[in-house]
């Protein structure tokens, strides 16, 4: 049997609603190799809080999005999201991007609700916690600036399987797990599909055979051609209502690769066009997941309550990132 196998065969076979305890720091050390991974995941500083703790499977970690080498969909196994548990960015210099964390299954064990609760001391915490905060580090850039490591930029190691389209087990799993409906799962599989045959055509057919241009679903093209893309400042502030603005409008402000100063638009977001939502967060600082390096924006963006990547167009990925939204994308209401 491959390690795949035995990968893909192992673990607590959890779902969604499923009540689960985070194993306690020592039991956990027991799992980490010396540089604080399992299976090449991170088990990062901010988690370290949650140890004891009781709570409920959001999403099955199946599969996700590849954000560092954009290669689509790879496989992971043996991982779920907890509801209620993202990064707040504590141990990795006040990144705000909130990634949902993975948890191996190996770190938690399923509870009943009348189990009585444990006692956790923190002693095991104290003890690993040096060597978490060490690993979230790796050699500086050139220029000195700390190279950051996380969940998100060892995503090429701990899900190293790509998922190709054609792989109809990932959509029976989206379904088992409880992640999604039979609906969605078969919209986000067309919508695939469809995307896959205009890139194909792109390459074969002239403009005029193309449908809409060849864009893939959403039908997103950015309307500023040349010179730099518009701003506004609204200075909104957590707890203000905002309505997003339509698709029109914000596809007024993109260029040509639907970016805004730097800040991409997708059809994920379009889905929330014309929502109205309330402030969560102005946001300015991210790790970018690509490269480890610190990203300080000039012009913050905006954290919107409850809106978050849903994976209606990407495969049903359970990862549900915060979408960042430019303030000219928005508007107050009232």
């Amino acid at each position: 049997m491959t390690t795949v196998d035995v990968a893909a065969t192992s673990g607590l076979g959890l779902k969604v609603g499923d009540l689960v305890e985070v194993l306690s720091a020592d039991e956990i050390r027991a799992t980490l190799d010396e540089h604080g991974e399992l299976d090449g995941l991170p088990f990062m500083p901010e988690m370290l809080a949650l140890c004891g703790r009781r709570m409920t499977v959001h999403k099955v970690a199946h599969k996700l999005c590849d954000y560092v080498g954009m290669t689509g969909m790879r496989r992971m196994y043996d991982a779920v999201h907890l509801t209620g548990s993202r990064c707040d960015g504590s141990a990795h210099d006040g990144c705000q991007n909130a990634c949902s964390i993975y948890w191996k299954e190996r770190w938690l064990k399923r509870v009943d609700p009348d189990d009585p609760l444990p006692s956790t001391p923190d002693a095991g915490r104290r003890e690993l916690l040096p060597l978490l905060v060490l690993n979230s580090r790796k050699e500086p850039f050139d220029d000195g600036e700390t190279r950051w490591s996380c969940q998100a930029t060892e995503m090429p190691r701990a899900a190293p399987q790509r998922l190709p389209l054609k792989q109809l087990s990932q959509y029976r799993d989206d379904v088992v797990s409880g992640n999604a409906g039979v609906r969605a799962v078969l919209t986000a599989f067309l919508v695939r599909l469809f995307n896959r045959y205009q890139d194909f055509t792109k390459k074969l057919l002239p403009r005029f055979l193309l449908i809409r241009g060849g864009l893939h679903w959403g039908f997103l093209q950015g309307g500023v051609r040349s010179g730099r893309t518009p701003t506004e400042h609204l200075d909104l502030q957590p707890g203000e209502l905002v309505r997003i603005k339509s698709r029109e409008e914000i596809m007024a402000t993109l260029d040509s690769n639907l970016l805004n100063r730097g800040m991409g638009f997708d059809a994920e977001m379009s889905r929330f066009c014309g929502r109205t939502a309330r402030v969560k967060a102005r946001a300015t600082r991210l790790v970018d997941e690509r490269t480890g390096r610190m990203l300080t924006m000039k012009n913050p963006c905006i954290i919107l309550e409850d809106i978050v990547c849903e994976g209606a167009f990407t495969a049903n990925c359970p990862r549900e990132y915060i979408c960042w939204w430019r303030e000219i994308w928005l508007e107050r209401v009232g």
